[in-house]
Parts: C-alpha cells; structure tokens; sequence
C-alpha cells in the first residue's frame, strides 16, 4: 500500500506534463531511465536546450517550485559569528531547505574559508546524491567590487568606471570570478546598471556613472571577465555547446537609479522613450549573454518592476530573446502587498510576478512562492508559468556546467589574493582616481619636499564602499600608511566626518602651517553589510542611505576652509561614493583630486598619483553639481533643457541675481568625462570615414593624438555625437565611443573608433527605432571641452 501511494503521488504531480509521448523513465525512479541508458540531462555532450527538455518532465511540481525559490545555508550552518569555525551542520534544517527551497542557495556570508567551504560541500552533496533528480543549486554571493567572502576588495564600481578602461575592469572581474568559483560559488549579484542620474540616491557608488554608452560598455567588461571561461572538469565549448565558469546577475532591471526624490525604491517616473532610450541600452548592450538578471524594486509608470510584462516577458524574453534565469531582489515580491499595493494577499503577489516577469523569488520575504502548487491545484495559476521560469534556471545551471562541477576545489586558498591580482589590483587603484583642477601646476610635488600635512576624517581610515564584508577595511591600507615612506608627515585629523565638533581644527592648522604643502582628505563615507543595516549606525551613502544635500556633512568644509586659508597649498582630496557640491574648493584649493571609493590598496596609489609616480588618467562617469538645488546635472540633458543665466553670490556675499538659477548655476561644477593629467595632448586630423552614410551604415571616427608635454601619460579618446535637427527632442550629445590609450613624450598615435549605424537612432513618433536622415556634429573632447569636429551627413 505505501509503494502504491508514492506512484499515485507522483504520478499525479507529474501529470502535468505531456502524455502523448512515452516517458522513458518510471515515476518512482525518475533520475534513470527505463531502458537502462543516461539519461538525456545527464549528459554534459548534450545541448543545453535537450537536457532542460528532458529534466522537466521527470520534476514535480513541488520540485519545480524548489528550483525557483532562493534558499540559504543559514538554514543547516550557524552563520551568526563571522570567526566561528565549527565543522557542524544541522541535519533537518538541510533536508527542510532542500525540500522547499533548492535552486539558488545564498552564500553571502563572513566566515573562515574552511567552515565556508564546508557547508557548501554539505549542501551539494545532498543534492547530488540525497535526492531523485541530482539537480546541483547554484550558490551565490555578492561580488560588486569583490566577492563579500573575505575575497580582493577592488574600488567601488563609479571608480572602476572612472578608469574609462573596459580591459582592465574585465581584468578585476576575472579575479573575482576566479576567487568566488574556488570555494564554490556559480553566482555573483553584479554588475549594477543603473543609470547614476539621481545623485541624491544612496547606490550612486554601485553604479558605473550617469551615462548610458560607457555602463554598457563597462557591464559587458565586467560581465565577459566575471563570466569566460569553464570550471574545472566541464568541457569548454564542446558537443554541449558554450559553457560559462560564473553567472553574472546584472541589476537592477530597470530604472531604479532614478527614484522620485533621491528616495530608495520610489517610484520612477518616465516614458516608454525613457525607457528605451536611457535606462534599457546599458542592459542591452552588457546582458544579452549574462547568465542571470535581477530585477528592481521600484515600480515604473506606476507598474512595479518584479511583475511588468511589457519590460520582463515583451521586451526581455520576447524582443530580446533573454533565455537565462530572471530573480526578484530580496523581498520584493512582498513590496506588492506591502509598498505598492497592488496585491493584498501572498497568493495574488506570487500569480503576479510568476506570470508577468517569469522570475524567481529572492529570499529576505514570507516566500510567497510556496503558494503556488495550491494555486496551480485550484487553477488560478497555470503550471506553464511555473515551467518556463524553471527552464531558465536550467538553462543557466547547465551552461555553467553545475552538474558536472558542483563543488568547491581542494586548492582554493591558491587562487585568493594572488601576486597577479594585487598588480591588477594597484593598477585600477590609480586609473580610477581623477585629477579634477590644479592650479599653477602644484601637482606632482616634488620629491624632495621638506614635509607635508596630512589632515582630515579620510586620512586614517579605510573607507570602502558598501557590498563588502565585515571588517573587510582590516584588508586595506589607509593614506597614512600609504605616504609613510614619501617624506615627512605631519598627522592632524582636525575632525571626525560625522560631527560638527572643530575642537581639532588648531591642531590641524598647526600642521599645515609647519609643512610646505597641506593635503586635505575630506568627503563621504559607507559601511560594510553587517553595519549598515545596524541601528544606531551612521553613513552618508550605500543602500538605503539617500541625502537631501550633496555638501560635506559637518565640520569637514569648515576645516577645508581653515586650512586653505594658511596660505599653503593645499591639494583636497574628496574620498567619496557620489559627486560632492562645494564650487569654493573647486576655486579656492589649489588642487582637488577625485578618489571615489578605494579599494585595498587606494591608501598606496593616492600618494603615487600625488608625488607623480603615476600620472593620473581617471575621467568623471558623472558630473558634479554645484548644489543639490542646481541637480539634475547629467551631461546629456534634453536639447532646451539648461538655459543659463546664472546668478551668484561672491566670497564677500554679494548677491549677483540671474534667472538660470537666480544665484547659481546649473553648469556643472565638473562634468562628465573631465579628468587632468600632469602631461598635455593634442589632436590633430580628425576624419569620418565615410563622411556620408546611409540610415544602415556604420562609419570610423579617426584622429591622431599627441603627448605634447614631459611626461608619458594615458589619455581617453571620447567621441560625442550630436543630431542636429530630429523629429523628437534628443540629448544636447551623447557619447558613442571611446578608448584609452597610453603614449610616451612626444609620441603620438592615430587612433580609430568605430561608431554603428544604431547609436544614431532615436525613438520616434511611432514608438520604433529609427535613423533619420540629416546632420550630425561629431566631437572629439569631453562633455563640456571641444578638442575637434566634423560633420556626418546620413542619406
């Protein structure tokens, strides 16, 4: 009677699937087949697409529903002392979890590496060999600037994207990768693609700047490095068909850097040409091949983001034909009841997102999925839904190759924090930070210096961005330590960022006063995962941290102030996540060097780039506002958006009125792609080959550049291309290429960019892409400086 009751249970959960054909495996014995042969899933010289249509037949559907819904190890490890190491699991928190919540497990965690890999080992091997079907999980972590692990820190992704250099970032995505991967990670939560348009918004640091062209570029970077290449014992590229060694997840689809008032998961408000023209080409560009997508808490023209068919089931898996896994962000499936009030029941949220975006359920919720083998049973769901989401995470497992490398590697303490990836490592140090103004050339100082002053909150301390582990900062080397061996130093903090208190100050200005050149180290600041979501706790910027001013945040401007005005140079450093506002350091400080969230070894590359060791190449992903009352201030505004007729008001606080604004501007203080070297460049013979062309045709921007100063320096070639006259009202220009390049003195290089026909379309009358014929003003510079320009004509 027991065997009896088994079939019939099984039977009836797999009834579902198709009966017209023979199955050729027994409802008891479901991971074999009848006559003997492997089967078809378990094959890795299979196609992909052959071994997900095999498997789903032989899943429940209470299977099917464990396969979509994330899981965590906290549910048979002890994950709440980050230093414990205790080899111990428990028994039926393992078997529960797996049960119900099997696909993708959440890895995320501080701990020893040993207990780390351990558990992972534990969780596999129950999977592999415990239950019917043998179906691995895919266990994941974060990894926007590292794996959150103990693995490298690199800088926060706005100073990745400051280096203007996709190869070097594809560069640090591979060491993440291959950190993660050896103690048996398959997923990682990054790159993020939101557009940084909202400065006020506290993820700013997570993105790759403000505009649309270089996010794609430097997403596809990230997403090809994290992702090339097969594990250990998975054939590369065979019979199978393409593998891939880790999944990326870009996020966050879509829109979500743009929040009404700055404001963590508000609504976004903007058109179907928004949508298509801002925040979907970065994720076009990067996404197409990444093997997961995680979609975004806010909800777009009022329809939330986790259950829109026209951008989750009409654009991403109709149009773009995206075959991978799609996941909600953790928790968001409850935003429907709770925050956007679209659903009032659990049941309702989980028909809502299985049927519209065909996405899986992060954990972080009431896991509101569970719900669905009833729904299905009482018809208000249909299983197709429930199957072609589990497709996708077949789809993406068997690309990965999970089902014949599931598990950590023995050597994996081998592939962390490497010699070749603490060179890569430095490298992205020094790219990313980004010479804003120096005047009369103080910058680099001179060796020989008789001391300097090191002075503010930022000199003594490790900030990283936030996605980093618990006393991650522990890794990385502070300023101080990093100038050391540089010359004399006289140490004044002078204040602490979070308080107004200027007790300090007269110390501070003692030291500058005694040093021949003072450097200020001011700006922002996050924290890692565990203390930013501690109450009692504070920051300025990461997840849920949203301003209302861009200003330096208690006694850190005054301090600027008083040292500026010793009368001694003073180079100020902004260490920040996000764009400062303060126009009078700008004008005031003799320098001003941009270092946006460092990685470990920032501390040693600021005081390369300071004494000239290394010559500074970083350019500005976003633009700096003169205040928050002046923002937005992306550089690719609408055409008639920024009249100006700007007011001020003096350093002796005359009030001169204007219109554009009454007593600012709204011209950036910086602006997109600006970035000084202690060399200069020339451009000479820009060309367009071909100078006319059709609506179809591609066209090569070429220009010769020339290292006109003393020393060798890297330079970013930025392309920028303007329509003259269209249809709809476009951006002033837009950036279409660019490429870095390094020449010694006196060198030169003729450089050659290619520009497709598509990145001069625009989203017309008719809600379709098209390219008009007319003029185009093609601009060799930055956002706001002209180097050279031509003319393209399209016929």
């Amino acid at each position: 009677m027991q065997v009896f009751s088994i079939l019939l249970l099984v039977s009836t959960a797999l009834c579902s699937g198709s009966l017209s054909e023979p199955r050729t495996f027994s409802p008891v014995s479901r991971g074999t087949n009848l006559d003997g042969s492997l089967p078809i899933y378990k094959n890795p010289n299979a196609s992909v697409e052959d071994r997900v249509a095999d498997l789903i037949p032989r899943m429940t559907l209470e299977e099917k529903v464990a396969q979509i819904i994330q899981g965590d190890i906290d549910g048979w490890m002890n994950t709440a002392d980050p230093l414990d190491n205790t080899l111990v699991y428990n028994q039926s928190g393992l078997e529960d979890m797996m049960n119900t919540k099997a696909g993708s497990i959440w890895g995320g965690y501080a701990m020893p590496y040993e207990k780390f890999v351990f558990a992972l080992n534990i969780g596999q091997k129950y999977l592999m060999e415990n239950t019917t079907l043998g179906i691995p999980a895919m266990f994941q972590s974060e990894g926007l600037h590292g794996f959150t692990n103990n693995g490298t820190i690199f800088p926060s992704p706005i100073g990745l994207a400051a280096s203007f250099n996709p190869e070097l970032l594809s560069s640090v995505a591979n060491i993440i990768a291959t950190e993660a991967e050896g103690v048996g990670l398959s997923q990682i939560f990054a790159p993020v693609l939101d557009m940084s348009r909202e400065l006020r918004w506290g993820r700013v640091e997570e993105n790759f700047g403000e505009d649309p062209f270089l996010t794609g570029e430097m997403g596809l970077a990230y997403v090809s490095g994290l992702q090339d290449g097969t594990r250990r014992n998975v054939t590369a590229d065979g019979p199978g068909g393409i593998r891939k060694r880790m999944a990326a997840t870009c996020k966050h689809f879509t829109a979500y850097g743009s929040p009404m008032a700055g404001l963590n998961t508000a609504p976004v408000i903007g058109s179907e040409r928004d949508l298509r023209t801002i925040y979907l080409p970065a994720f076009q560009r990067a996404c197409l091949d990444s093997l997961a997508i995680m979609t975004a808490y806010s909800a777009y023209d009022s329809v939330p983001l986790v259950a829109n068919k026209h951008i989750l089931t009409d654009i991403l898996r109709d149009e773009w034909q995206y075959p991978y896994w799609v996941t909600t962000d953790a928790g968001a499936v409850d935003l429907l009841i709770s925050q956007h009030k679209t659903c009032d029941t659990r049941e309702c949220a989980a028909k809502a997102v299985i049927e519209n975006g065909l996405s899986g359920e992060m954990g972080g919720g009431s896991y509101t999925y569970l719900t669905l083998p009833d729904q299905v049973a009482a018809g208000t769901v249909n299983e197709s839904f429930i199957d072609e989401t589990v497709k996708a995470m077949l789809q993406t497992k068997f690309t990965l190759g999970l089902f014949e490398s599931p598990y950590p590697y023995p050597d994996y303490l081998n592939t962390i924090r490497t010699p070749e990836s603490r060179q890569v490592l430095l490298q992205i140090e020094e790219e990313a930070i980004v010479l804003l103004e120096n005047h009369d050339n103080v910058l680099p100082l001179n060796k020989d210096i008789g001391s300097i002053a090191l002075i503010g909150p930022q000199v003594n301390r490790v900030t990283f961005g936030d996605y980093v582990f618990f006393n991650a900062s522990l890794n990385g080397i502070t300023p101080l330590a990093g100038f050391q061996d540089s010359t004399k130093i006289n140490f004044a903090q002078g204040c602490e960022l979070w308080s107004n208190d200027q007790t300090g100050f007269d110390e501070a200005i003692s030291a500058a006063q005694q040093s021949d050149v003072a450097i200020v180290m001011v700006g922002t600041w996050s924290l890692d995962q565990t203390l930013l979501w501690t109450p009692g706790t504070n920051a300025t910027t990461g997840e849920h941290v949203d301003l209302s001013s861009l200003s330096l945040v208690g006694a850190q401007f005054p301090l600027v102030e008083a040292i500026v005005n010793t009368g001694k140079p003073t180079v100020v450093v902004f260490v920040s996540g996000k764009p400062v506002s303060e126009p009078w350091i700008q004008a005031h400080a003799s320098a001003v060097i941009q270092q946006f969230y460092p990685g470990e070894l920032g501390g040693l590359a600021l005081p390369e780039i300071i004494f000239g060791a290394v010559n500074p190449s970083g350019k500005l992903p976003i633009s700096f506002p003169r205040s928050v009352g002046t923002t937005p201030d992306f550089y690719n505004y609408l055409n008639g958006m920024r009249p100006v007729d700007a007011g001020m008001i003096t350093d002796n606080d005359t009030l001169v009125f204007g219109h554009q604004y009454v007593l600012n501007s709204p011209i950036p203080i910086w602006s997109f792609g600006h970035g000084l070297s202690y060399t200069t460049f020339n451009y000479t013979n820009l060309s367009l080959d071909p100078a006319s062309i059709g609506t179809s045709d591609n066209f090569n921007v070429t220009v010769t550049v020339h290292n006109t100063g003393l020393v060798n320096g890297k330079e970013v070639v930025q392309v920028y291309l303007s329509d003259v006259v269209s249809s709809v009202v476009t951006p002033i220009h837009k950036l279409v290429g660019f490429q870095k390049i390094s020449l010694s003195a006196g060198g030169s290089q003729t450089v050659s960019i290619e520009v497709e026909s598509s990145q001069l379309a625009l989203w017309n009358l008719d809600n379709e892409w098209a390219v008009e014929p007319g003029v185009f003003t093609v601009t060799i510079g930055t956002s706001d400086e002209t180097f050279a320009q031509a003319t393209l004509t399209v016929t």
